[in-house]
């Protein structure tokens, strides 16, 4: 029986979503689960899976093309079913008897049907490449990177350049088979959406610029002359440069002898040598990796990976994130591994030069603010001047805390399957307090003369991802113990950084933890995010003397596990002391350590 695929309801205020990329086409065979197409909204991208295994019969909805909730997508058939033309193909025999007495005329007729069955464009003017609806608040779009070049030859949905927005990255596709006949808006530039990006046209109708360049023969008829000693020459100069796309002829040859070559000249440096070329091969060696999000391939250009080279670990052998990140680090120690050799020579000396900071490349350069960092930086600017923000910092000796982890974490990994870190500790003490002093939890609506206090607690947490800070939610988090929280926050970090998240997983925090201490940070005055009141920063644990009162000894100076809690909140509806016994409250519950029955100890 037909299976109907329809747009979800991607967000509480998600009234609709574009396709932005079909990853399977019509005829092909689906399981249960199995991701069927991209979906981009205002809020986030994500992947809609099939909900029945059979056969994609009929798309309903093209790439580009916006969808409110609710509405059809695609119809899904049984194996051996024809859903979507069944109805086409009972009404077909009329169809055909009709046809079959006039078939002169259905053969004259053919070659009418077949000219526009190709989806090129008229040869004259051509088909405008126009920026699509990318959200429902999105109004332009900046345009990253051409992949095609005027003059080169398109497919149907083939992609033809890459688009950022202030909620996401994606490929725009061609929309007609053809040539690229003009490119409108360059790279780095911003078209409004609907605007014409680019014209393609019929396959004849290519401009006669890129056609007269490959015309230099007398260069193919200089190179037979020199057949034999010539040709060993320029691949021993030439396979460093990274060149091999540049001449296509030579690709295959290429790619099995500069490894040769290089481990015979240069046998001191094998590891360092190919992986330098490896950034500009990507452009060549993207083909044989499937489809790559542009987000991965950014983070490939920047660690010099071939992503030709990767095993992608995602569905259908997608390249991941995760998978770039690991060929890098892989690749970093290949690099270290001859350099730790000579280190024994001299013990110490080797600690100072493995601290010194590598400069970065960005020194000295300007480049064009992202979309995404603009909308985080508007965001900020009216949230804190919104709000009367004030910031109150308190000091939390954790040190029993210290002495579970140690004692519970190998137990805590077996039985959850997650490491147990200070964080799920803090989170679990702050929506106890949170509990007791729901004014920290509630949300102030001044004009409306309200003050709205939450059935529960929705605790965000501040994630660190390539194209920003995102806050994924632990809805209900009241409802968890130690391990449960522990178990969310690795869950929700890992698919919010490999952009897995749902739009509803992004939305509805009452309060929101940060963990600045993760990068080294005391502690620092975290912006509440709007609509809630408060927002609890956690510095660094540093040991360090402290003086602690002893029942035998008295007052004495003991090195101690000390953090910072810094917690910012809107001073407007949280007085100063509202403030203080919520952090009071979670300092008493993090110093009396009370969590072995969480622990299982």
């Amino acid at each position: 029986m037909p299976v109907s695929v329809t747009m979800p309801r991607l967000g509480e205020s998600v009234t609709e979503g574009t396709v932005t990329r079909w990853l399977k086409q019509e005829g092909d065979t689906v399981e249960v689960d199995e991701p069927l197409l991209e979906v981009s909204t205002d809020k986030v991208d994500t992947e809609i899976p099939s909900p029945a295994a059979g056969v994609l019969s009929r798309i309903v909805v093209g790439e580009d093309e916006t969808a409110e909730v609710g509405s059809e997508l695609a119809v899904i058939a049984g194996e051996g079913e024809q859903a979507g033309g069944a109805a086409p193909q009972q009404e077909a025999p009329a169809e055909q008897a009709e046809q079959a007495a006039a078939e002169p005329q259905a053969e004259a007729e053919q070659p009418a049907v077949e000219e526009p069955a190709p989806a090129a464009a008229p040869s004259g003017e051509g088909t405008p490449v126009t920026m699509p609806a990318l959200g429902e608040s999105v109004t332009e779009g900046t345009v990253t990177r051409w992949l095609k070049q005027v003059g080169e030859t398109v497919e149907v949905d083939e992609p033809l350049l890459e688009v950022s927005t202030d909620k996401v990255d994606t490929e725009i596709p061609s929309p007609v088979a053809g040539t690229l006949l003009e490119i409108k808006v360059p790279e780095d530039e911003t078209a409004e959406v609907g605007g014409v990006l680019a014209i393609v046209g019929a396959a004849g109708a290519a401009p006669a610029q890129p056609k007269p360049e490959p015309k230099p023969e007398p260069k193919a008829e200089a190179k037979p002359e020199p057949k034999p000693e010539p040709k060993p020459e320029p691949k021993v100069e030439e396979p460093t440069p990274g060149m091999s796309y540049n001449e296509p002829a030579a690709e295959a040859e290429r790619a099995a002898q500069p490894a040769k070559v290089e481990q015979a000249a240069q046998p001191a440096a094998p590891t360092t040598t190919p992986q330098r070329p490896t950034v500009p091969a990507q452009a060549g060696g993207e083909e044989g990796a499937g489809y790559v999000t542009p987000l991965v391939r950014k983070l490939a250009a920047e660690h010099g990976v071939n992503l030709s080279s990767v095993n992608g670990t995602g569905v259908g052998g997608r390249i991941r994130k995760q998978d770039v990140l690991e060929a890098a680090e892989k690749a970093k120690a290949a690099q270290a591994a001859p350099a730790a050799q000579p280190a024994p020579a001299a013990a110490a000396a080797p600690a100072k030069p493995a601290a010194k900071p590598q400069p970065s490349s960005k020194r000295g350069t300007v480049e064009k603010l992202p979309r995404i960092r603009k909308a985080i930086a508007n965001r900020m600017h009216e949230s804190l001047h919104e709000m009367a923000q004030l910031t109150t910092v308190i000091e939390v000796d954790v040190t029993r805390i210290a002495k579970l982890r140690a004692q519970a974490k190998d137990s805590f990994l077996q039985r959850h399957g997650v490491k147990l870190s200070f964080l799920p500790f803090f989170a679990l003490a702050a929506v106890e307090a949170l509990q007791s002093y729901p004014i920290v939890n509630a949300r102030l609506d001044l004009e409306g003369g309200t003050i709205t206090y939450p059935d529960a607690e929705h605790l965000g947490i501040a994630v660190d991802t390539e194209r920003g800070l995102l806050v994924p939610v632990i809805h209900n988090a009241g409802d968890l113990n130690l391990g449960g929280i522990a178990k969310r926050v690795a869950d929700l970090a890992e698919r919010t950084r490999t952009n897995k998240i749902s739009p509803d997983e992004l939305a509805g925090a009452t309060f929101t933890l940060t963990n600045t201490g993760s990068r080294g940070a005391l502690f620092d005055t975290p912006i509440v995010p709007s609509p809630q009141s408060a927002m609890l920063g956690t510095g660094a644990v540093v040991k360090r003397p402290v003086v602690v009162n002893d029942p035998e000894l008295g007052e004495v100076v003991a090195v101690r596990s000390m953090v910072y809690l810094a917690m910012s909140y809107d001073h407007r509806l949280i007085d100063g002391a509202d403030a203080a016994r919520f952090l009071v409250a979670v300092k008493e519950r993090l110093e009396a350590g009370n969590f072995e029955a969480e622990l299982g100890l």
